[in-house]
């Protein structure tokens, strides 16, 4: 065998891991996810759409100020049926955010109810707006 015919064996085989890995990505669409933010003196509080996402296929961090929402929907189906057509097969879902160090990470409350996840972030005590009251000499 020559020196040729082993580099243009290598590069196939490369383009063949390349083009499986395409299909790969192909397969699983990601969306970024509706989400409304309501903010007040005490906390700020999250409503991301996660439809079709359960609590084990769903994964929250925090890790040096960014908050990470990941999850993979299930599309339920009867193990008799088979799809001939499918718009969305399992799509991952993720969104990053910034936080600032005015918010308490360690208090992060998660809650997931009918495909809707809330996440409420406390201000730290600190960072909390407070009257300051005025002594009249």
């Amino acid at each position: 065998m020559s020196d040729n015919t082993q580099v243009t064996q290598r590069d196939e085989s490369a383009h063949a891991a390349s083009r499986n890995g395409a299909r790969e990505q192909e397969r699983r669409v990601t969306l970024t996810p509706p989400v409304d933010i309501v903010e007040d003196s005490k906390a700020v509080t999250l409503w991301a759409d996660l439809p079709g996402v359960s609590k084990d296929k769903l994964d929250i961090r925090v890790h040096d100020g960014s908050l990470t929402i990941e999850g993979e929907s299930a599309v339920p189906a009867p193990s008799n049926v088979r799809f001939s057509h499918a718009e969305v097969r399992a799509p991952f879902f993720a969104r990053r955010f910034t936080i600032s160090d005015d918010f308490d990470t360690s208090k992060i409350e998660a809650n997931l109810k009918d495909g809707v996840l809330k996440l409420v972030i406390p201000r730290r005590e600190q960072a909390q707006p407070r009257r300051i009251e005025v002594n009249v000499a």
